[in-house]
């Protein structure tokens, strides 16, 4: 059995392909009433379904690009009014923040001064 599987499987795909490539007999389709069979029509078919494919494929390309530059043009527009309401925002927020601010400066010129101290007197090689 085991040197006949070989064939056996060989024959079977032979005839598989036999069957693929030269039985369209079996395939019809009707486009306004009337019935298309035979060779011509299996063909016909496949030619139509390729289309629709084709047509389909396009479709979905154009429908992609077209939600890219609209969505990137609504994100561009999105962010702008972020950054123009967070500046609206900073501005009313500034006046009461300068209590918070003035430590924070006093810290950094102490921290900027030490540090200014500390490269002066830094001895050479």
């Amino acid at each position: 059995m085991k040197k006949i599987a070989p064939y056996l499987i060989l024959f079977l795909c032979a005839l598989l392909l036999w069957d693929v490539l030269f039985t369209f007999g079996d395939a019809s389709f009707h486009i306004d009433g009337e019935e298309f069979d035979g060779p011509l029509g299996a063909m016909f078919g496949i030619l139509l379904a390729g289309g629709g494919t084709l047509i389909g494929l396009l479709v979905t390309l154009v429908v992609g690009v077209v939600l890219a530059v609209v969505f990137a043009g609504v994100g561009v527009v999105i962010i702008g009014a972020l950054a123009i309401a967070g500046v609206a925002v900073l501005c009313a927020i500034v006046p009461f923040l300068l209590p918070l601010l003035l430590p924070l400066a006093v810290i950094w010129y102490l921290v900027s001064r030490s540090r200014r101290n500390r490269v002066v007197h830094k001895p050479a090689v």
